[in-house]
Order: structure tokens, then sequence, then C-alpha cells
């Protein structure tokens, strides 16, 4: 039997600084993946063993943090071949029903007592929590809903709601959590979400949003690249991540591929504390569907890179690939000006309707 995590919102961090002195002591979740992922490391579960990554902060205005991963590029599952962004779940592909058990961490569950029923979490009640065999960073691991359900990958609100929990438990300003749609650069089509720790600061955890919704939470992306952003504290957590499912179906109904990152960040409208990171950022990337297309040489274009973490694949690319050359790979993925200022009308009535 898996090891349990049973949590409630009092086990949420809030005091989270970005630029402390001293470095935060670590939550039970933090000390809980760090021990099981360390462990599974040790014992050879993984694909490959990971030190400590070469790493640049590339010159420019968007402070892009290069990682050199070569192992990930070789050594990493083929990606399944994904034909729509509704495809269905075949269970005769790999999926998480197949893996090793002992690759398990700990599987979620939470603890609602004292919570009224509408403010409970509906079924699927338990979050697994498993490594990444294939790891792109420190603590790499995979968050699977109920596995058994065998959900395609499409958001629900649990998926999301833990995500940003699971963000909010961790007291780590560097603990980061991720999605890829099926046309995004997602490679297994079985709901789950990429879960790691990356300790340089991006520039996704203070850039400004313009206000769309904001009793939702809901704000568009101001910066590079173009995008919507949600933002919550750990009061509001269920109600935009509700927010935040209705904005992924209507992407999922459109056909139209999309990767999430979740990020300790301030708040979009902040003018002064910008060094707060007690609210948890979910930066929503609209972009351009890629079935079977040809991956980028350099670094594939999903939920890391376009947070501004980019984990190369070879060592000439890592030395030599500038500032200009990331945003012009990027802006091959991303939706046009247009579409993506005709989507943000569509999307702020459809969120304001509810």
């Amino acid at each position: 039997m898996p090891l349990p995590f049973v949590y409630s919102s009092q086990d949420f961090v809030i005091d989270v600084c970005r630029r402390r002195a001293n470095r935060p002591v670590p939550a039970k979740f933090d000390t809980t993946i760090q021990e099981g992922w360390t462990d599974r490391m040790e014992r050879g579960l993984f694909r490959y063993r990971l030190g400590d990554l070469q790493t640049r902060i590339m010159p420019g205005l968007n402070g892009f943090v290069a990682q050199l991963n070569i192992q990930r590029g070789i050594e990493r599952r083929k990606p399944q071949e994904i034909l729509s962004i509704q495809q269905e779940f075949n269970a005769k592909q790999f999926n998480f029903n197949k893996i090793n058990h002992e690759e398990i961490i700990f599987e979620m569950m939470k603890d609602n007592e004292g919570e009224n029923e509408r403010g409970q979490l509906h079924q699927p009640c338990k979050m697994v929590v498993l490594v990444n065999v294939s790891p792109l960073e420190f603590g790499h691991c995979l968050f699977v809903p109920d596995p058994s359900q065998c959900f395609p990958q499409v958001l629900t609100t649990f998926a999301i709601q833990v995500g940003i929990e699971s963000v909010l438990l961790s007291s780590d300003p560097g603990f980061r959590v991720g999605f890829n749609s099926l046309g995004a650069f997602a490679s297994v089509n079985h709901l789950h979400l990429h879960g790691y720790y990356m300790d340089h600061e991006l520039k996704i955890e203070s850039t400004p949003g313009k206000p769309l919704v904001p009793e939702m939470g809901f704000f568009r992306l101001l910066d590079f690249p173009g995008g919507f952003l949600f933002y919550t504290e750990s009061e509001q957590v269920k109600k935009v991540a509700r927010a935040i499912c209705l904005v992924t179906d209507f992407l999922v109904e459109g056909n139209i591929a999309h990767n999430l990152f979740l990020t300790r960040g301030c708040p979009p409208m902040s003018e002064k504390d910008h060094c707060s990171r007690k609210g948890v950022r979910i930066a929503v990337w609209p972009r351009i569907s890629c079935f079977g297309a040809k991956e980028e040489s350099a670094f594939n274009v999903a939920l890391c890179e376009l947070a501004g973490h980019l984990p190369f694949k070879n060592k000439k690319d890592y030395e030599l690939t500038t500032e200009r050359d990331v945003i012009e790979i990027i802006q091959k993925y991303l939706l046009s000006d247009e579409e993506l200022h005709t989507l943000e009308q569509e999307l702020t009535r459809h969120v304001m309707d509810v």
C-alpha cells in the first residue's frame, strides 16, 4: 500500500518570500517528496541518474533559465502518437496503471473535516504522486488523479485544485507544477500533472497582468509569451480552480492545445511587494497544436519552456542559443495577437457568465 499523505488547508504555507537570506524550513510535503524521490534514485528506479545540472541565466530582459539535460532527450520514453486534443484513453498504450508500483511516493488525500458539503472535493478523492523516471530537475514527479479511473489528458477541477494546493503545501518558492495538453507535448494520454523543484527565479512569478475578471482571479499576461493568468491565495482555491477549468474546457471544446504552469508568485496588480510569494500564479498558454510534429533540436516548447525554464538536449545549443533565438522558437507555437485578442473576449464572457 502506498504511503498516505493526508492534508488540510491548515497545512498551507502562507508566509513564503522570494529573497530571504536563509533557505525556508522544508514543509512536511517537501520532505516527503524529496526523501521519497531521492530514495527511488538511490534504488535505481530511474532511467538515468540526475546530478547537478549545468545552468546559466541567459542575458536579456526575460531572464531565461537554461539547463543542460542531455540524458532526458536520449533516455525518456518515446511519446505516444497523439492525433487529437480530445483523444480517448487507450488501455493498450502505456499508462500509469502499468508502472512499477515502487515508483509511487505517496497518495494525497485531503481531510475536508470542518468544511461545508458544497466546498468538499468530489470523487476522485485521491491523487497518486510518483517519480518521473526521466526527470528534468530535482524532485520531478507526476500527480495522477486516481489512475484506475483512466482519465484522458484533459484537466478536471479536482486535478487543478490539488495542483494549486500542492504549491501551497510547499514552503519552497522553487516548487513548480505544470500541465501539457494533448497537442502541446503531452507524451502520455492519461491524466497527469508534473511537479518539480527549480531554484532560480522566473519572470512569470512577478510579471504584471491586465484584469479581465479579477473577482475570479482572471488576468491577461502582458509580457511575452502571450497568454492568460490566474492568481489565488489559500482562501479562494476552489473558486479559482473552477474558473480555470471553465477556461481549459473551453479550449478543449475549441480544439486549442494549451500548457499550464503553477508557481508561487506575487499578486498580478501588486505595485510594491514583488518579493511576496504567499499566493499561487497559474499561467495558461493557448498555443498552436503539434501532432506528430518534428521536435525542435534545442528544446521542445511545453510547460516549463513557456515559463522561461529551458532544458536543453545538447551542449552546443545550450551554450550558443541567445534570448532572441529562444523567442523565435517559442513564437512559432503561439497564437497570433489577433487570435489571442478574440480568445480573450470569448473567455472573459465565458468566465463572467458563471
